[in-house]
């Protein structure tokens, strides 16, 4: 189990509820090799500023959640001045963004091998320039609504960390969860939408790497839809009435 991981037993606190998986199928050799031998050196340590663990100052983001880790090893490839978290608890996606970050020489990634919830308050105040949630389990059921990653303390802790200008986004093809992301993100006093016009929620941003999961769910008409956020400064009063249609 990752929380047995020496390499997190000094840093990590005490675990919300945390629901979802943590191994999937038996690992490669190859895989497990990686675990073994490449995730220490990339492991994010909540207790030390991240320009020491990557040796400058630079922008910095998190991913909460990033899967296989295809799209994370996109940004970080695309934009190399620039430094990342990604935080995953799925053994299986850790393994496989190490396999990316091993094949594309990626420097600018550390990992958080467990939930995103337990490092947030140990980043320090303004200091990330954005954070991206990418297609999180929908958990569709109204009476499962509260096991959806994106809730208002989770948006309070963003809010925090995030500095004044900096970008939130979100994404999904799921209807239930496309709502949840929009109306509750909304709702938080930090943050604004930046969308004008529906093209800029319908189509994927030009900056974001096209993934084999955006590939998927195109081949099986489901609409992705991808929600811009800025965090600003003080409270943000309603711009729209309600909500437009997606």
């Amino acid at each position: 189990m990752v929380d047995k991981d020496p390499a997190l037993n000094d840093v990590a606190p005490k675990s919300p509820r945390f629901y979802g998986r943590r191994k999937g199928r038996p690992l490669r050799k190859s895989m497990k090799r990686r675990l073994d031998e490449f995730l220490p050196e990339f492991v994010f340590d909540p207790s030390v500023c991240p320009n020491i663990q990557f040796g400058r100052h630079s922008d910095c983001y998190l991913e909460i959640g990033f899967g296989g880790g295809e799209h994370l090893a996109g940004l970080a490839a695309a934009m190399p001045d620039c430094d990342f978290i990604g935080a995953e608890p799925y053994i299986n996606g850790v393994a496989s963004l190490l396999r990316y970050i091993d094949e594309r020489e990626l420097g600018n990634i550390r990992i958080w091998p467990d939930d995103a919830r337990l490092i947030l308050p140990n980043i320090d105040t303004a200091s990330l320039a954005g954070a991206y949630i990418m297609f999180p389990d929908p958990w569709p059921k109204r009476r499962h609504a509260a096991r959806r990653i994106l809730q208002p303390a989770l948006l309070d802790q963003l809010a925090k960390i995030i500095r004044p200008g900096g970008r939130l986004v979100l994404a999904s093809d799921d209807p239930t969860a496309k709502s949840w992301l929009l109306q509750t993100t909304i709702a938080h006093f930090g943050f604004v939408w930046t969308a004008r016009r529906p093209a800029d929620w319908r189509q994927r941003p030009a900056d974001l790497p096209e993934t084999r999961y955006m590939k998927k769910a195109e081949r099986a008409e489901r609409q992705s839809s991808w929600f811009q956020f800025r965090r600003c400064e003080g409270q943000v009063q309603a711009i729209r009435e309600e909500t437009p249609k997606i």
